[in-house]
């Protein structure tokens, strides 16, 4: 028909143009690079013309090349010659060295220190070499290598190509222009016969939306869509505490505290609402003349505040003076609405309003207070406007520091508390602030913590002693905050313990407590060791794992992994096969020694890189449970060159830290320094054959 016609012809028109394009590209590059070796060249016939010039003033002349006066490798002789009559001339043979063993071969490696999570390549990047043998003789590896991927890198002939290439085509192809500018504006036909000739660069509607971006000159003021204005630059806005907090919610890790991190990239974890163990504090005395603690003593006859604030200013009293034992100087006391205001400490730190997340940044109920600027006695202020950045920044503060009005200018630094407190009536956000959950007295909250703990205990003593790695299931926290940990829940699902990330309650039966030992945590009288897991500082308050973190001399000994306390190792050749890894400090038995890392990948991934590694006879795939390997092929640390062995002076094992599985080499028996590490790689007896050639000699005991 027509249409296809019409079609195949562009289709031709394009792929011309695209060759066209790229063969002047091909012949721009070729001529500049003789243009460079050409003044190169030159550069150097000067340099070499000043040098000849200063040396023959010096009656010296350059060493020539060494000529050889025989066949033999021998007799090949070094001239040097002087310009002095007095000198003579210097000929000496050239000595061969002796041949020196050469060290192990060794594939290039990034070096790191924690596990780093990586996508899964379904394309292949290029084929791998393996000798000449392997493509003669099995080539049916290749192909069945090839069929495990979705093509490979650069397979696509014509099909790849960049958005300034794009660009050209759409501009060189196009023929209509608008009268009224003088943009060209291409038909939507050229896009999509491009889109079919590159179907991996989009659509034809995200072509011509590229094509668009492409024609716009670039601002340097000019942000994204969804992006903020900078809170400190000067296109500052005043929004919403959501808003400025968008990038805090979207790259911050809950799970490990970093920004972006690249453990958990790939599978985001649900908010934690619940803020534990918090405290908030509120002035009581006046920070200055200023302070909106004064402002509230001059309106003490004014009319009394709403039913929601009157309450939490009474239970607040109520418990300040059972608290204190010393009155407060009179001269700093003053009666209403600033009683109110005395220190309050939340204990409760589960009340689910007190989150301070995307979703619950305004968590309670907002009572907004009578105005008092109309009470105030003496000359009303100047009015000082608030900026975009300030009241942003306001925002933010307020949904932690909740009423400290004090604390919050404090951190602004352009405003006082009284400004601060007149611009929350204004916007308001006078909050209540949580206090106990329900009028639960500490004691019944205590004994029903005590119960949760007993039965979770009790969880823990009744593990399937089978613990190998096809039973271990990667851990996601579960998100069901509305109804209890059931057989519906992740957690249950996977035999996995709810960790601190859930979004389940605290009281939840499946929920690991901690440990409460007093010894070093190193036998299983000890729950977190039992479980295979390392104490957490979060529930372990009473083992050590929680004090001095900065410090590498620690109580509790299940604590290693996570505050890194490995030895230190080196890197040489070994007796049994290529590098081997040496200690370099004795170690006693069942000491930790390092973590094995790599790239955490997929188990469908390490199967597609096993095969390649096999045929290379040389793997550092680790199974860290059913759903991720560790390949420290291409990342890892020096614990990746140990060796493998039957009779080890190392073990592996697979330890939960804080919600994630992780790699530990621990000594098997006491070791010497220098000594090589081993340990048990798991291989069946045929493989063990194939890939291990040597046994370490075990010296008689």
């Amino acid at each position: 028909s027509a249409s296809s016609k019409r079609k195949s012809d562009w289709r031709r028109r394009v792929k011309s143009e695209y060759m066209r394009l790229r063969q002047l590209k091909r012949l721009k590059k070729v001529e500049e690079v003789k243009a460079l070796f050409v003044s190169n060249s030159k550069k150097i016939e000067e340099k070499t013309n000043i040098l000849n010039a200063e040396w023959s003033k010096l009656r010296l002349q350059p060493i020539p090349r060494s000529t050889s006066s025989g066949s033999l490798p021998s007799k090949k002789l070094c001239t040097v010659e002087s310009g002095y009559t007095g000198f003579k001339t210097q000929v000496t043979p050239l000595r061969n060295l002796t041949t020196v063993a050469g060290i192990p071969f060794m594939y290039s490696w990034s070096p790191l220190q924690h596990n780093y999570m990586v996508e899964d390549e379904t394309f292949l990047h290029n084929i791998p070499y393996m000798g000449d043998e392997v493509l003669e003789q099995d080539e049916a590896f290749l192909e069945e290598l090839i069929d495990n991927y979705d093509g490979v890198h650069g397979d696509r002939g014509a099909c790849f190509i960049c958005i300034y290439y794009i660009f050209l085509l759409v501009s060189q192809s196009s023929e209509v222009r608008d009268a009224s500018c003088t943009k060209k504006i291409p038909h939507d036909k050229i896009f999509t016969a491009i889109a079919s000739m590159f179907p991996y660069k989009g659509t034809m509607e995200e072509l011509k939306e590229k094509y668009k971006d492409l024609l716009e000159p670039a601002s340097p003021v000019k942000l994204p869509p969804l992006c903020t204005p900078n809170i400190d630059g000067p296109f500052a806005k005043s929004v919403q505490r959501e808003q400025s907090l968008h990038s805090f919610h979207t790259l911050f890790c809950r799970r490990c505290f970093k920004y972006d991190c690249f453990l958990h990239p790939f599978h985001a974890s649900p908010n934690v609402y619940k803020r534990k163990n918090k405290e908030i504090r509120i002035e009581t005395e006046p920070c200055g003349a200023d302070c909106f603690l004064l402002q509230a003593c001059l309106v003490q006859h004014s009319p009394p505040l709403q039913p929601e604030f009157a309450d939490q200013y009474m239970l607040r009293s109520q418990r300040s003076r059972r608290r204190r034992k010393q009155p407060r100087p009179p001269s700093l006391s003053c009666p209403g609405p600033s009683g109110s205001l005395e220190e309050v400490k939340d204990g409760d730190s589960d009340h689910e309003n007190t989150s301070s997340s995307e979703e619950h940044s305004r968590c309670q109920t907002p009572t907004k207070l009578r105005p008092v600027e109309e009470e105030l006695v003496g000359p009303p202020t100047e009015e000082d406007p608030w900026t975009g950045a300030e009241e942003s920044l306001f925002r933010v503060l307020h949904g932690t520091y909740y009423n400290n009005f004090c604390s919050i200018a404090r951190l602004i630094g352009s405003k006082n508390c009284k400004q601060v407190y007149e611009f929350a009536v204004k916007e308001v956000l006078i909050h209540r602030v949580p206090v106990q959950d329900g009028g639960i007295s500490p004691q019944k909250k205590k004994r029903k913590h005590r119960q949760c703990s007993t039965m979770s205990h009790h969880i823990v003593l009744h593990l399937p002693p089978d613990n190998s790695s096809n039973q271990v299931y990667n851990y996601q926290p579960c998100d069901h905050p509305d109804h209890p940990c059931d057989s519906s829940c992740p957690c249950v699902m996977t035999q996995n313990f709810c960790e601190k990330f859930c979004r389940c309650e605290t009281e939840c039966q499946n929920r690991f407590p901690g440990c409460r030992c007093k010894t070093q945590c190193n036998t299983k009288q000890c729950p977190c060791y039992l479980a295979v897991r390392e104490c957490d500082p979060d529930l372990c308050m009473t083992c050590g794992a929680a004090d001095h973190w900065d410090s590498k001399v620690v109580s509790c000994k299940n604590c290693s992994i996570q505050r890194g306390l490995k030895k230190h190792l080196l890197l040489a050749p070994s007796d049994v096969a290529g590098w081997g890894t040496f200690i370099k400090e004795s170690v006693q038995k069942n000491d930790f020694i390092s973590e094995y890392c790599g790239e955490l990948i997929s188990q469908d991934e390490a199967d597609r890189r096993g095969r390649i590694y096999d045929k290379y006879m040389s793997s550092f795939l680790f199974n860290l449970n059913n759903d991720y390997v560790v390949d420290a092929t291409r990342k890892g640390n020096k614990i990746r060159f140990a060796n493998h062995s039957v009779n080890p002076n190392c073990y592996a094992k697979v330890v939960m830290v804080n919600g994630d599985h992780r790699i530990g080499i621990f000594a098997k028996r006491a070791i010497l320094q220098g000594e090589e590490l081993f340990f048990d790689y798991r291989y069946s007896q045929a493989d063990a054959l194939k890939y291990v050639g040597i046994e370490r000699e075990v010296e008689g005991t």
